[in-house]
């Protein structure tokens, strides 16, 4: 039950480093980025790709945020005149383009098969609950690193900017600001946020495949960043930590619910969390830690 425990906190600081990335080109931007999935399989693969031909760790999960962040760069120059629903639909497309890629580049993703054999560190060294223990804290480490490094740009001018964008790019243009080079480092950052949470998922699981970056991953995290708060760095490590407890909490409600099959189960699990999800925004339309009035002031 602890190795469960731990690999779950696992997931959780995953999800809450993914919701980071959104948030800094959605919460903050306005640019609303459901490409997510796909920066985050490019990280994945890149650090299996580059670690199984015997690079170090480390330098694997710099060359996936570095790769994420080029691609992130190439997708906003391509999506730069677009906005709301025309933006959101492009960016769901690239993310699904690499999905597929993924799946039919067999030379280099292994198709469908995927990427086995991943390395992690001190995998094969100590126990798996030890391993689960040391990555927990790995995982956490980065996630507080990335927290910190984004409040403070939140509260820079830089920022401020970001929401003047967000709010109307036009005033902002107006006002002397350069709206595209914002909004190509602000999807560059959050893409290679995106890509280290790739990383450390490849080398948590040692194993990535094409269906692991299905759109329901994308669907997850943007649940876990309304219900945490949209344009909150805080209240998007919350909403995903809730979003995987909720998760995976549901799973042992299966004995009380005896008289369900697995598949009705299943389909009664996806139910009640998306109500609960619901009954948030109902209550907290900005979501548990909702943006408040004055961060813009700081």
């Amino acid at each position: 039950m602890t190795t469960y425990l731990l690999a779950m906190s696992v997931t959780a600081g995953i999800y809450a480093l993914m919701a980071l990335g959104v948030n800094l080109t959605w919460g903050l931007a306005g640019m609303i980025n459901l490409g997510l999935a796909g920066f985050f399989a490019v990280g994945a693969y890149t650090t299996a790709l580059l670690t199984k031909a015997g690079c170090p760790i480390l330098l694997g999960i710099a060359a996936a945020a570095l790769t994420a962040a080029a691609t992130g760069t190439v997708v906003a120059l391509v999506t730069a005149r677009l906005r709301s629903d025309y933006l959101a639909i492009v960016t769901l497309g690239f993310s699904e383009s690499v999905r597929i890629a993924a799946s039919n580049e067999i030379w280099l993703t292994n198709g469908s098969d995927g990427i086995a054999g991943i390395p992690g560190p001190w995998r094969g060294v100590v126990s798996p609950l030890q391993f689960n223990l040391r990555y927990l804290g790995i995982v956490l480490a980065v996630l507080a690193v990335v927290f910190a490094l984004l409040q403070r740009l939140s509260r820079a001018p830089f920022g401020r900017v970001l929401r003047a964008i967000r709010d109307d790019e036009d005033v902002a243009a107006v006002a002397g600001k350069h709206v595209l080079a914002f909004k190509l480092r602000a999807f560059a950052l959050g893409a290679a946020v995106l890509g280290v949470a790739g990383a450390l998922y490849a080398h948590d699981t040692s194993y990535v495949a094409p269906d692991i970056f299905a759109p329901l991953l994308t669907l997850n995290v943007i649940l876990a960043l309304v219900a945490g708060g949209l344009g909150n760095n805080a209240g998007a490590v919350l909403g995903a930590a809730l979003l995987v407890a909720l998760l995976e909490g549901s799973r042992f409600a299966a004995p009380l619910l005896w008289f369900l099959t697995p598949a009705q189960f299943a389909a009664m699990r996806e139910l009640l969390i998306s109500g609960l999800l619901l009954a948030v925004l109902r209550v907290l339309p900005g979501g548990v830690l909702a943006e408040r009035a004055g961060e813009t002031a700081r």
